[in-house]
């Protein structure tokens, strides 16, 4: 069962994610630059109000501050903010290195391809300056992405939903032909990808947790 003040926080957390939604759809800048600082303080408050580990909380608070400082079209903001979001991963990795649920390499394969080929295809677009840090950077998101589907299949959409988002906005530093409101698609996939995150992580902690609970509240009560 959440609890009510989660619950409120979950509410606030997708209307203000339809208002920025929706003012991307619309053009309406004004309207996204309320929104977007607002989305993952949310989540951290509804990951914190439902129990979740501090590395989660730290991973959205960090993706947080790589939100405000991609808000910039400044080369010196796009670096920070995609330092920010690595620290994040490293936060996320930390976190799936402790609850992971599943076990073995099935998979490994399949992310280490889709990381060799996302950094071979973007190198000659991006500028010289962003090459090395985009590989690197590349490198911990497959690496987070890859940690995520090891809490299952909840996890894995959202590590794989949070690889598609920044592909979008690696393609537009790139150069690359772009979707049609690009802008819409990289906030829809990063923000389904960060709740499922979350979800991915807060559900099994709270399945272990009833028993516990349960079993507390029949000690509590046994003559």
């Amino acid at each position: 069962m959440i609890p009510r003040p989660a619950r409120v926080l979950l509410v606030c957390f997708a209307l203000t994610a339809a208002v920025d939604l929706l003012s991307l759809l619309a053009g309406s800048d004004p309207g996204h630059r309320i929104a977007k600082p607002l989305l993952m303080p949310l989540l951290a408050l509804y990951a914190a109000a439902r129990g979740g580990p501090r590395f989660l909380v730290a991973a959205l608070l960090l993706g947080w501050c790589g939100d405000l400082a991609l808000m910039s079209d400044a080369d010196p903001a796009f670096l920070l903010g995609m330092a920010s979001f690595a620290a994040g991963h490293v936060c996320y990795l930390v976190l799936f290195r402790r609850t992971a649920r599943v076990r073995g390499a099935r998979l490994v394969g399949v992310y280490a391809t889709v990381l060799v080929a996302l950094v071979v295809l973007l190198w000659p677009g991006l500028p010289a300056g962003l090459r090395i840090p985009v590989a690197g950077y590349s490198l911990l998101l497959t690496a987070m992405a890859y940690g995520a589907t090891r809490l299952g299949p909840v996890a894995a959409l959202g590590g794989a939903l949070f690889m598609l988002s920044d592909t979008l906005i690696a393609t537009g530093v790139a150069d690359w032909p772009q979707l049609p409101k690009a802008a819409f698609w990289i906030m829809l996939t990063y923000v389904v990808a960060q709740f499922l995150l979350v979800e991915g992580v807060l559900s099994p902690l709270a399945a272990r947790r009833a028993p516990a609970a349960a079993y507390g509240e029949m000690r509590s009560t046994t003559p």
